[in-house]
């Protein structure tokens, strides 16, 4: 498994699961649960959440799923903007520990940018990272204008990772964002890196994983694994889907084939707007 490194110096699995919608249906709850453990198995440690998710029904299908496993894996969830003040977050922390069944998260990130000021966010980051119940703390959905901020904050350089929306269709962090976030060594967390499954069928990546008899699968994932600093955390609810998304790290893309990726999917030639799910 590749690896990337947190700016705490932790190294974490470069490909995890992420869990958006998971957990709403009873009748395929045995189907996803059997996806996640499978994807452990393969590897695939790093595990992604919300208390947005389902309202917590995500985070309770996580629990379950990590029962008896809870040290192998890397734990992440996020808490909703409106709950991220001094009191709030210590409430929602409490109930996603409750719903995922464990004593700490690994990551807990601020879900998107809300009106509490983030020198409170912060604040209360520190509090639930004083009493055990978070390991570390970051963001999602944060500009470069937001970035700039927090980092001028007191406890803001401890920020380790900003989740993104980020594959070969959306590459607007590429213009001034990403080359930021490099430069402080504070990795991409890249969610919906398939583009919720549309990248899957797009007639460009077909083609050209025809020619290289690859899935468009590996092809997506394996153009974000072969950058520094990012990790995908595509969703999974199948076995068959957690298989494919794995097969992305046992054939690395040539120099070759990421060039030509670049052709196909071209980045943006100017600034662009952050771009949301």
């Amino acid at each position: 498994m590749k690896t990337v490194r947190l700016p705490s110096g932790e190294l974490v699995a470069a490909l995890g699961q992420g869990t958006w919608s998971m957990g709403e249906d009873p009748a395929q709850r045995a189907a996803e649960l059997a996806a996640l453990r499978l994807g452990f198995d393969l590897g695939l440690t790093l595990i992604d959440s919300a208390e947005m998710y389902g309202e917590g029904l995500a985070e309770s299908l996580v629990g379950e799923a990590i029962a008896g496993r809870r040290d192998g894996v890397f734990l992440v969830s996020k808490v909703y903007p409106h709950n991220a003040s001094r009191q709030a977050m210590r409430r929602s922390c409490e109930a996603s520990l409750r719903r995922l069944g464990t004593d700490r998260l690994d990551l807990y990130l601020l879900h998107w940018a809300g009106s509490v000021p983030l020198a409170e966010t912060l604040e209360a980051f520190a509090a639930l990272q004083r009493d055990g119940l978070i390991r570390h703390f970051g963001v999602s959905n944060l500009d470069l204008a937001a970035m700039r901020e927090l980092a001028g904050l007191p406890g803001g350089a401890g920020v380790q990772t900003d989740q993104l929306l980020y594959n070969l269709s959306r590459r607007g962090i590429e213009h001034d964002l990403l080359p930021w976030l490099r430069q402080r060594a504070i990795p991409v967390m890249a969610y919906s890196p398939l583009e919720q499954g549309r990248l899957l069928a797009d007639r460009r990546l077909q083609a050209f994983c025809a020619r290289r008899a690859i899935t468009p699968a590996q092809a997506a994932l394996g153009w974000l694994l072969a950058q520094d600093g990012v990790i995908a955390i595509p969703k999974a609810a199948s076995a068959a889907r957690v298989r494919a998304n794995a097969a992305a790290l046992a054939q690395p893309l040539d120099a070759e084939a990421l060039a030509e990726l670049e052709r196909l999917f071209p980045r943006p030639t100017g600034p662009v707007p952050l771009e949301m799910l």
